[in-house]
């Protein structure tokens, strides 16, 4: 994997500071949700913790314990605000190049609101 650098003048960086707009869903000291506009499912949420990491293994290293709880228990909580934690939900986070991390700032994806199709699509499917 291609070591990622924590660029502070990434979108969600400016998004935290309020630098680019979103339409939020949830904020607090420590977190930020907010709708995605490149939707890949009816609902496609994006949880971000305020701090500056890069990615799931930079903030499980360098953040408190718990600060990591707090953050996935706001990412069950955000489920509920979004009515999708009844019906089912997928959570994702893209980690490096190889997962298409196109943004260097530690997210979690919320994918609802329709039948999803399997994980990964090829002759050994992880489901």
């Amino acid at each position: 994997m291609n070591p990622i650098i924590y660029d502070s003048n990434n979108i969600f960086a400016k998004i935290i500071r309020g630098e680019i707009p979103s339409k939020k869903i949830y904020e607090d000291e420590d977190i930020l949700a907010f709708h995605d506009i490149f939707k890949a499912a009816p609902t496609h949420a994006l949880v971000i913790p305020k701090g500056a990491f890069k990615d799931f293994p930079d903030f499980v290293a360098n953040e408190t314990p718990e600060k990591i709880s707090n953050f996935f228990k706001k990412v069950s909580e955000i489920t509920t605000l979004l009515a999708v934690d009844k019906s089912g939900f997928r959570l994702i986070s893209n980690i490096g190049s190889d997962a298409h991390q196109t943004v260097s700032h530690f997210h979690v994806h919320i994918l609802a609101g329709k039948k999803m199709g399997p994980l990964i699509s090829s002759d050994n499917q992880l489901r």
